[in-house]
């Protein structure tokens, strides 16, 4: 994975994030699936950052397996 790559995961990750904060907040009917949608996100960034050798790449790897930690919990 070229790290372009990662960042353009990272991009995608934020915004889903905050579109899953958008319906859990406001209980949309629909926050289950979009929060399985953001883990899945989440995990597969996270596969892909740990890949790299660089410490901002494993601290980005952890984030996202937290985070996609987190929104499994949510579903």
């Amino acid at each position: 994975m070229m790290m372009a790559q990662g960042i353009r995961l990272d991009v995608d990750i934020a915004e889903l994030c905050r579109l899953a904060a958008a319906y859990m907040a406001r209980v949309s009917n629909y926050a289950v699936k979009v929060c399985q949608l953001c883990a899945e996100l989440c995990e597969s960034c996270g596969a892909e950052c740990a890949k790299l050798p660089q410490s901002h790449c494993q601290a980005c790897a952890e984030a996202c397996r937290q985070c996609g930690t987190e929104c499994r919990r949510m579903t």
